[in-house]
């Protein structure tokens, strides 16, 4: 009988979403990687540190038991084949039972997430994440010096979201961009009771979602939470779009244009996703956080007025 990822969590990662090899990546280059090559094999026998979505990998991995294999986690690498060993030799040092590995040696690597099945795509390279996201996987491009702290909420894997051009699609946010908060309240209100179209992370959420209903059958939890800008009164259609996709959140946070990071720091995320740069460099100080390339604010200069500082 064949091997399937039907019905399962697919994450896809990049060796430098997983390990800490900004050391090693200041000698690749595209057009010559034989000194990237040289320094991995040289570095064969020494584990690479764990990099910044390492523990979000090792609690997803924590819901599979012996009967249920429920996550799969492939590495999904610009690395050639032979600096491939050395990320493969420190997943097994590290304890991540990882089967699948493809290396495409300098190749865009999105066009494999598809016969992957990929809920979720991580990388450190903006331009492999974009490519991603174009073709309707979620991905975000990782934040590798993010904190990151393995041992914290060791029995729960809590995972933020921003609303608008990450869960949600960029409508809302457009309509900010070209006005301002009074015209964006005001349309919001209009259609508080109209559910926003989805954003690249809606089907990732979802597929969270099945984590959460595994019950006791594993040690792990999943743990949610949308971190927006957005306040009263907009924060109505926000709630009714993931109602009506029959999604719940355990927290929700309306911040009114307030600095995430503090609330971040609270809740303690083992992923924060955002499409604002400025937020994720904020998260980035108390967890991990990864950018997701898409929507007006992503488009270099787009079209309207000025951006204002309380984006929703």
């Amino acid at each position: 009988m064949s091997a399937s990822l039907n019905g399962k969590l697919v994450v896809a990662i990049s060796s430098r979403a997983l390990f800490n090899f900004e050391d090693e990546n200041q000698v690749f280059d595209d057009s010559n990687d034989a000194p990237y090559m040289k320094i991995q094999l040289e570095r064969l026998d020494s584990p690479a540190e764990l990099g910044v979505a390492f523990p979000l990998i090792k609690k997803l991995l924590a819901f599979n038991t012996e009967t249920q294999k429920r996550v799969e986690v492939a590495i999904l690498s610009r690395n050639d084949p032979v600096s491939g060993l050395r990320v493969l030799a420190s997943s097994q040092h590290h304890g991540l039972a990882l089967e699948r590995a493809i290396f495409t040696r300098g190749a865009p690597p999105h066009r494999y997430l598809k016969p992957l099945n990929a809920n979720l795509f991580l990388s450190a390279n903006g331009e492999d994440v974009r490519e991603a996201l174009n073709h309707e996987f979620p991905a975000a491009q990782v934040y590798p010096l993010s904190v990151s702290d393995a041992s914290r909420n060791p029995n729960e894997i809590r995972i933020a979201f921003d609303g608008d051009s990450v869960l949600f699609s960029d409508e809302a946010e457009r309509i900010f961009h070209l006005g301002n908060l009074d015209k964006f309240q005001a349309h919001e209100m209009a259609k508080a009771k109209i559910p926003l179209p989805p954003g690249p992370f809606k089907p990732f959420l979802s597929a969270l979602q099945g984590l959460q209903s595994v019950g006791d059958e594993a040690p792990m939890r999943v743990r949610t939470a949308l971190v927006t800008a957005r306040s009263a009164p907009a924060h109505e259609r926000a709630i009714r779009t993931l109602m009506s996709w029959n999604i719940a959140v355990d927290e929700a946070m309306f911040l009114g244009g307030l600095d995430k990071g503090p609330f971040l720091n609270e809740f303690e995320p083992d992923f924060f996703f955002d499409d604002q740069a400025r937020h994720c460099e904020s998260a980035s100080l108390v967890g991990p956080a990864g950018q997701v390339l898409y929507g007006v604010k992503n488009i270099p200069n787009p079209p309207g007025s000025d951006p204002v500082s309380a984006t929703p």
